[in-house]
């Protein structure tokens, strides 16, 4: 069949042209990569990729002092998180273990809640510890009074946590005495 016009012929030439510069470039068609696609290894991609993220640093608003939602969050306040909530319930329970041996609860506010019922008390607790956790980790590159940012603050809470756990094993350890527990 004859071309009508000559615009099919032009195309034809192109593309007969084409073809002669890829075939005089050998790496432009055939070069394969011998290393496995990366995109296959989804797990190393997830794990390699939540520890050492791409384009999120440095923050492109981190001089501008009023505050700005994130949509990413670095890794590490996963673990201050769960870190938290942790240590909170085992505050919680060291506290009423205390409260049954006899120890009396310090802050006023959770003391009217514990006296009314353990469950309401847990509840409580558990509940504003998530709440406050989730604050912090939405705002974590704020920075809390311009001076300190809201991640060094949860890790502050965190060694807080800790520091609040020891002092009540030192407390249960007093009030249980050991050589009670060997004479029984």
């Amino acid at each position: 069949m004859q071309p009508s016009n000559g615009r099919e012929s032009q195309n034809h030439v192109a593309a007969a042209r084409w073809h002669e510069i890829a075939a005089a470039v050998p790496c432009a068609v055939d070069d394969r990569r011998e290393r496995l696609d990366r995109r296959r290894r989804l797990w190393w991609s997830v794990m390699y990729g939540s520890f050492n993220p791409r384009r999120r640093r440095p923050s492109r608003r981190r001089l501008e002092a009023r505050y700005h939602s994130l949509d990413w969050h670095d890794a590490h306040l996963l673990a201050v998180a769960i870190g938290i909530l942790l240590l909170s319930a085992a505050d919680a329970l060291m506290t009423v273990q205390l409260l049954s041996g006899g120890a009396d609860e310090v802050n006023p506010i959770m003391a009217a809640v514990i006296y009314k019922s353990a469950a309401v008390f847990a509840t409580v607790k558990m509940t504003l510890t998530g709440l406050g956790v989730i604050v912090m980790v939405v705002l974590a590159r704020y920075r809390f009074m311009r001076m300190v940012r809201v991640d060094v603050v949860m890790y502050a809470v965190l060694l807080a946590y800790t520091a609040l756990l020891s002092y009540e094993f030192w407390m249960l350890r007093k009030l249980v005495d050991p050589s009670e527990i060997l004479n029984l």
